[in-house]
């Protein structure tokens, strides 16, 4: 990667997917850039998703049903979707203009502000694949939704119009009896599916692994276990970051913090109304027959996605708080949703056992939409976060984005609606 000359330096807050896109365009932007993390790089919800890079997705999680659900979900401990009663008042509050938002009017609005979006960060992923040798296992194979009832295909369908008629983004529809001879880890007897072709997948940890690699090689300067403690400030600028390994001083100041950005509110004097929404995935070896399309099973909220050398499988939306533990129920919970869907249903079959258990907290915002751009009254400080369920397909963009911010260029798409300063 070729870099401009030195324009400045910046430190980035945050060593996930977000974080790297950031100082890789930076970096390319000619800026000298340090990338500190609380953990290591890459170890907190960039790790062990599922690794879908999905323009599909463009509707937000607000979407008329979703508070009914998560009333239900209070009185259902194994629900895909939970929300748990706790003694804080923010969740409560968050919960409460998440609400207002589950409108169809707002949700079909929101996905028309996060579309250029997620095409601007698929096209910058292909330029990143053709510039670089970043061995993640980038595949195009689309993104197959299956339906095991004709009810829940019948429902997608309606959402398959909307994402037809008002976003462009249409899918080829497959039929039951057809899906056997399309993907043939699939069961005999499943209603049907939709298939979009045009998003992808990659292996997350393997992209952070590489992509470091690459950054470090370019000049990026990357501190691990070093947690933020302080956020110096003069006359409407960031002068210093006091962290647990020293004080640091630079141009510009990027936080790209996930999960943890609302720790930050009250040392950037902003609102950052953002909760941890938890998920879990399994890593194991494949089964036979393996999957061979990224697949979503929406009636049982579960994902799969097929490596070169391993399968994982993922899921869930808790809003437990910052909860460390992986309870074995969901584990289970995990294993068994595919049982209706695959021949050979994770977990049974498999001679060798479970590679690897995970979770992680996904940055959720009450709108569904990320967080970029200055901080409100700091003219050398800049966010970007909150990009809820799609923080890996988002990165490119948000890093491009962010570079343009820094060097006071128009940016390449409108970014009014992920204002910091709307909260």
């Amino acid at each position: 990667m070729n870099a401009a000359p030195h324009n400045g330096m910046v430190v980035v807050t945050g060593g996930g997917i977000i974080g790297l896109a950031c100082a890789h365009y930076l970096t390319r932007a000619g800026f000298r850039v340090t990338v500190i993390d609380r953990a290591g790089i890459g170890q907190a919800c960039s790790y062990a998703n599922c690794g879908y890079v999905c323009p599909s997705h463009v509707l937000p999680l607000n979407a008329p049903g979703a508070v009914l659900a998560g009333v239900q979900s209070l009185f259902r401990p194994k629900s895909a979707f939970r929300i748990k009663l706790q003694l804080r008042l923010d969740i409560y509050r968050w919960l409460f203009e998440f609400a207002r938002r589950c409108t169809q009017s707002r949700m079909i609005a929101a996905g028309h502000r996060l579309q250029p979006l997620l095409e601007s960060s698929m096209n910058e992923y292909r330029l990143l694949f053709d510039s670089m040798a970043l061995e993640s296992e980038w595949k195009e194979q689309g993104l197959l939704y299956v339906f095991e009832t004709e009810q829940g295909l019948a429902h997608f369908s309606q959402t398959d119009a909307l994402l037809t008629e008002t976003y462009g983004l249409a899918a080829r529809r497959i039929e039951g009896k057809e899906l056997a001879g399309f993907d043939a880890a699939l069961k005999d007897g499943l209603a049907g599916a939709y298939f979009y072709d045009d998003d992808a997948s990659l292996r997350p940890d393997k992209l952070i692994r590489e992509w470091r690699s690459e950054l470090t090689q370019s000049g990026v300067e990357f501190v691990e276990h070093c947690a933020l403690e302080r956020v110096r400030k003069s006359a409407g600028q960031i002068t210093a970051l006091q962290t647990s390994k020293g004080e640091l001083r630079a141009d510009h100041y990027v936080f790209a913090a996930g999960a943890w950005s609302s720790e930050l509110a009250t040392e950037l004097g902003c609102s950052l109304p953002i909760e941890p929404g938890k998920g879990y995935s399994l890593t194991m070896p494949k089964p036979d027959p393996c999957p061979q399309y990224p697949m979503l099973f929406p009636e049982h909220r579960i994902g799969v996605t097929p490596f070169d050398a391993g399968y994982r499988i993922g899921s869930m939306m808790e809003f437990v708080g910052f909860d460390s533990s992986i309870p074995e129920h969901r584990i289970r919970q995990l294993r068994e949703s595919t049982r209706p869907y695959l021949k050979t249903p994770a977990g049974h079959d498999v001679q060798t056992g479970v590679e690897e258990t995970w979770y992680g907290w996904r940055p959720m915002t009450w709108d569904s939409l990320p967080i970029i751009g200055r901080v409100p009254g700091l003219g050398n400080g800049l966010l970007a976060t909150g990009h809820n369920m799609l923080g890996l397909t988002l990165a490119p963009a948000t890093g491009r984005l962010i570079a343009e911010i820094v060097r006071e260029q128009p940016t390449h798409v409108d970014i009014d609606a992920f204002s910091p300063a709307r909260f």
